[in-house]
């Protein structure tokens, strides 16, 4: 007979943002843990993709961190526990004593879980310092800050399920949810379109979205193939097209006049932005026919219901939170907000990339995006934390790392790898070494933990419970199986150990569940949920009392921001901090696989994961490999100003002519060695997405050995 142990636990595939529900099946021994479909899993109905039906692979793997290692001339040795925290308390009551609480920075972690990430950025700020932040800040950042202030939240105005029901037009922009978020585009989005609704996909590369929806292949779908860094051109040309199209026909209905005026402020200065505009020129520099933006525009204005789904193409720019303003702007002076099957949806990359924004783990706001510089709000957080925080907003991550051995002396790592996930990687990874004093929390030895000088052996996301948010705000419960190795411990549990070494009291919880009724207090979206009431179907923030069911779609009345209206602004064309030139004549853009998953610290420790793309590549367009005289299947170099990697070049005309393609995933030929670390001056995201390139020819195949993960 089956004992309760033995039988599965339901929880939450640790790889996207889609939140799709698994069952883990524990084994006779703690390792051997198995994949099981959950059939009835609110999000995904039992469908699950290559990653999550793998994701059980990593859990005992044999390249497991399992005990404390501190660094002694240069090498590590095996320490306790005790040790191991007595030296990270030293360390930072000492720099802390030397050179103040911002000497001192702290990377939370959207793979780990909400409890975890509020701990820690409440650690950080006891500790008197603003200075946290997480991965948001290199993918969605520019999308959180325009969402909030154009509209109040940064999030998904609206969910998955209204979506497929509503939805007439789905406009893709800088978003492949066919590679990055399968199970959302094939349950989702592939159904709708199934039943009626268009695609409009706005990408300089063709994918797996093109070719789930066979775009190529009907008048119907489009493929807008624009080169890089040219969004706001684009989105100008199409707004632009619909203001005209209404003045010629106001009873078209081109344009939502009656919402523009009762619910919205700025539209007078996107007019004005747009006067004297020239579209052929803008269509010109974007590399997309003026017609076929015009039929575009035409496609998105006359639908009942368009939906904006926007990804790290919009985002990932020095000019971002422009990017993401001209979709809320499009979105707004049609009147697609605020009902089913509308709205401006950031699709996020990791399992809990929106929890650990929502929880405050981001060097401006605290939990529930209350900004740090309110006092109003800060003194409302600081009534049930018992001190004072900070008043000043802290630095981003990569200001962080700009500030290594400079004014940070100091840095405390929870399930990050900045020294491949940051930009210009090379750099990053010299200045790490200028630290006084580094502490990585981790249940792998990462690039990153390389340079630490005390490491601490987590358990990962299958042993241990806690919740995370998912991309259309569904907070769920993971729930654990047993622990593999002994000596390894809960992030939670050792943020809390330190907490309360540190400071004695306000970091003593027994279990998850008593973190989370504290973030209730703090974070009034979050204030009505229950462990008990998220169960198994888990609820969409904003919940604000006990008993409520959450929001599937945002914003019905008014929008959450000071004047309840939602703001319109025009912008204008920002080139990219790089273009093109004599030295460096082509465009690097880069994105992710379905296969692999960030820095690949769990994907490329998936046997079957790595089978599929067991390294990097780059895709080039056949008139460059003419001109390069470069061969399908050729090893190349690709260098920009910061480094250089060598990988295969796969010839396709999948990548526009003059722009390269390559990913972030592999460590042995990282793209990140490439891209610049130039910020968007708002959000303080890096621009990933369009560097200048060269390519050289003729080089000898690497030796094959796997770069450690």
């Amino acid at each position: 007979m089956a004992t309760e142990e033995s039988e599965p636990v339901k929880t939450i595939c640790p790889y996207c943002g889609v939140g799709c529900g698994i069952q883990v099946k524990p084994g006779e021994e703690p390792g051997d843990v198995q994949f099981m479909p959950w059939g009835e899993a609110p999000v995904n109905e039992g469908k699950i993709c290559i990653k999550g039906g793998a994701a059980t692979q990593v859990v005992d793997h044999e390249d497991r961190l399992t005990d404390p290692l501190i660094k002694e001339d240069g090498e590590f040795r095996e320490a306790t526990w005790e040790e191991a925290y007595g030296r990270i308390v030293e360390e930072l009551e000492r720099i802390r004593e030397e050179y103040g609480p911002d000497a001192m920075g702290f990377y939370g972690s959207s793979k780990t879980m909400n409890e975890e990430n509020y701990l820690l950025q409440k650690l950080a700020r006891r500790y008197g310092t603003n200075n946290v932040d997480n991965c948001t800040r290199m993918c969605h950042a520019s999308t959180v800050w325009a969402l909030r202030t154009s509209l109040g939240a940064g999030a998904m105005t609206n969910s998955m399920q209204d979506l497929r029901e509503e939805a007439d037009v789905f406009w893709i922009h800088g978003a492949n949810p066919g590679e990055q978020h399968p199970i959302a585009n094939s349950v989702y989005f592939r159904q709708a379109v199934l039943e009626g609704a268009t695609v409009i996909q706005v990408d300089p590369h063709a994918n797996k979205t093109t070719r789930s929806f066979k775009i190529d292949e009907t008048d119907r779908h489009m493929h807008l193939q624009v080169k890089p860094g040219t969004d706001i051109p684009l989105l100008n040309v199409v707004i632009k097209t619909i203001l005209e199209k209404h003045e010629e026909n106001p009873e078209e209905g081109w344009i939502d006049e009656e919402f523009i005026e009762e619910r919205t402020e700025g539209f007078e200065h996107l007019k004005e932005t747009l006067e004297g505009f020239d579209k052929e020129a803008a269509a010109e520099e974007c590399g997309v026919p003026l017609e076929d933006i015009e039929l575009a525009a035409e496609k998105y204005a006359s639908a009942d219901s368009a939906a904006i789904f926007t990804g790290m193409g919009m985002s990932q720019h020095a000019c971002g939170v422009d990017n993401v303003q001209n979709e809320i702007n499009l979105a707004l002076i049609t009147g697609n907000l605020g009902r089913p099957g509308t709205g401006v949806n950031p699709l996020r990359g990791q399992n809990n990339v929106q929890g650990t924004c929502d929880v405050g783990a981001m060097p401006n706001v605290l939990p529930g995006y209350q900004l740090v510089d309110d006092d109003e709000a800060r003194e409302s957080v600081e009534e049930v934390w018992g001190f004072e925080i900070p008043a000043e907003p802290g630095l981003t991550n990569v200001e962080i790392s700009h500030e290594f051995g400079e004014s940070v002396k100091g840095l405390y790592v929870m399930g990050e790898n900045p020294v491949m996930s940051e930009p210009d990687a090379n750099r990053v990874a010299e200045r790490i070494q200028e630290l006084e004093f580094m502490v990585a929390q981790d249940i792998f030895m990462t690039e990153t933990a390389k340079y630490a000088d005390v490491i601490l052996p987590a358990t990962t996301w299958a042993e241990r419970g806690g919740t995370v948010t998912n991309t259309d705000r569904r907070v769920q419960r993971m729930r654990p199986v047993a622990k593999v190795h002994e000596n390894t411990k809960h992030d939670l549990e050792i943020v809390s150990e330190i907490g309360t070494r540190l400071f004695d009291d306000g970091f003593d919880f027994s279990d998850p569940e008593e973190v989370f009724e504290e973030l209730r207090q703090v974070c009034p979206s979050y204030h009505g949920m229950t462990y008990d009431a998220l169960g198994e179907e888990g609820i969409q923030w904003p919940c604000y009392e006990e008993g409520d069911e959450g929001d599937q779609y945002l914003y019905e009345e008014r929008f959450d921001t000071e004047s309840g209206l939602g703001h319109i602004e025009g912008v204008r064309h920002t080139p990219p901090a790089e273009v093109p030139d004599e030295e460096y004549p082509l465009v690097l853009t880069t994105a992710r696989l379905e296969e692999h998953y960030n820095t690949g610290t769990m994907s490329r420790r998936s046997p079957t994961l790595n089978r599929q793309h067991p390294e990097n590549f780059v895709d080039v367009h056949p008139n460059d490999a003419e001109r390069y005289g470069i061969e399908d299947g050729e090893q190349v170099t690709i260098r920009s100003r910061r480094g250089e990697i060598t990988v295969e070049a796969q010839v396709t005309e999948d990548t526009k002519e003059g722009v390269i393609w390559t990913t972030p995933h592999f460590a042995a030929a990282s793209a990140n060695r490439l891209t610049n670390d130039v910020l968007d001056e708002r959000a303080k995201i890096p621009e990933y997405k369009a560097a200048a390139a060269e390519i050289e020819v003729g080089i000898e195949p690497a030796d094959g050995a796997p770069a450690d993960d």
